[in-house]
C-alpha cells in the first residue's frame, strides 16, 4: 500500500510528489501526460524557469523525482476511486489496481474551445487567456479581448499595466452603457456582431473574422473560454464543488483537504480562477506536506 497516490502527474502533482518523496512516504503519481499549458511555447512568472517550454520545465522535474526512491511515476490514467481514508483503491486504466492511506487529485482542467472556426488551432499562440503568462512578451501592442462577461471589464482594466492599444470584440454580448462609457474614457474602442472565425498570422498575430463589419488585426487576442474537470472522479467520489465565473472547483479548506476526509486537491481542479504554475506548484507542495502530516501517530 502507498502513503499516497497523486491522481495528475503536472505541475501540481509533481510538487506534492517532491514533498512526499523528501519526507521518505511512499508515493504513486498517475499521469496521462496532457498538462493545460502543453499548447504554449514557453512558460512565464516561474521563478527559475522563466521562459522555458513547460514540457521541458516538468521533463526536469521528472528526472529529479527519480533520485528519491520512494516516488513511483506512471503514466497511466486512473479509471475509477473508491474507498476511504486511510484505504482507497484506484484503478488504472492499464487495469492495475493500487492502494493508499490518502489521495491527491492534481488532474486539472480542460478549457472548452467554442465552436469557432480557427479558435482551437490559436490556442496558445494567437489566443491565450492571461496577462500574467502572455502580457510582458507583447507589451504596447494592440491587444483584443473577445468579451466573456462581466469579468471582461475587469480584465479590460487591467491591460492598461501592459498596452494602451486594446479593442474590445463584444461577440455578441450586450455591454451596458455604463461599462461602454467607462471603456470609451480608456480609449478602448468596442467592435459588435459575432466573431466567426480565427485566423493565425504568424507568432502572436492573429485576423479576427466577424459577421458584421470588416475584419480587425490584433498582435494579440485574449479569451477566457469555459472550463471543465480533466476527468470525474470527483464526482464518483461526491466531493463538494464551489462555482466559479469559468467553472466548478473542487471545495477544498486550509490545508487543501476536500469535503472528503484524506482526499487532498491542488492546482486548477481546485482554483481554476486563477491559473498560474507558481499557484499550482505552491498547493501541490502545501498538498503533499499536509497529507503527510494527517498520517502521523
Amino acid at each position: 500500500m502507498d502513503d499516497v497516490i497523486i491522481i495528475g502527474g503536472s505541475f501540481a502533482g509533481l510538487a506534492g510528489a517532491l514533498q512526499l518523496g523528501r519526507a521518505r512516504r511512499k508515493v504513486t503519481v498517475l499521469d496521462t501526460g496532457l498538462p493545460r499549458n502543453r499548447f504554449a511555447g514557453h512558460s512565464h512568472g516561474l521563478l527559475g524557469h522563466d521562459h522555458k517550454p513547460p514540457l521541458d520545465i516538468l521533463a526536469e522535474a521528472r528526472r529529479q523525482l527519480t533520485r528519491y526512491p520512494t516516488i513511483r511515476l506512471v503514466s497511466a490514467r486512473a479509471d475509477g476511486v473508491s474507498g476511504a481514508i486511510d484505504d482507497f483503491s484506484v484503478l488504472t486504466g492499464d487495469g492495475e489496481s493500487l492502494t493508499a492511506r490518502r489521495l491527491i487529485l492534481s488532474y486539472g482542467v480542460v478549457d472548452q474551445m467554442p465552436d469557432v472556426p480557427g479558435f482551437a488551432e490559436s490556442w496558445g499562440t494567437s489566443v491565450v487567456p492571461c496577462p500574467y503568462c502572455d502580457g510582458f512578451e507583447v507589451a504596447g501592442q494592440h491587444w483584443g479581448l473577445v468579451w466573456s462577461g462581466p469579468r471582461s471589464h475587469s480584465q479590460a482594466k487591467l491591460f492598461g499595466d501592459w498596452t494602451d492599444r486594446l479593442t474590445v470584440f463584444a461577440d455578441g454580448h450586450d455591454l451596458s452603457p455604463d461599462i461602454r462609457a467607462d471603456l470609451a474614457r480608456r480609449n478602448v474602442p468596442v467592435v459588435d456582431g459575432r466573431i466567426t472565425g480565427i485566423v493565425g498570422c504568424g507568432g502572436h498575430k492573429a485576423t479576427v473574422k466577424l459577421d458584421t463589419v470588416p475584419d480587425a488585426d490584433v498582435d494579440i487576442l485574449f479569451a477566457q473560454p469555459s472550463i471543465k474537470p480533466s476527468a470525474s472522479l470527483h464526482e464518483t467520489l461526491s466531493l463538494a464543488t464551489v462555482g466559479t465565473p469559468f467553472g466548478i472547483a473542487l471545495k477544498v479548506d486550509e490545508r487543501r483537504e476536500t469535503s472528503m476526509p484524506g482526499i487532498y486537491a491542488a492546482g486548477d481542479l481546485a482554483n481554476p480562477g486563477m491559473p498560474s504554475v507558481t499557484t499550482a506548484s505552491w498547493q501541490g507542495a502545501m498538498a503533499g506536506i499536509f497529507a503527510q502530516q494527517s498520517m502521523l501517530v
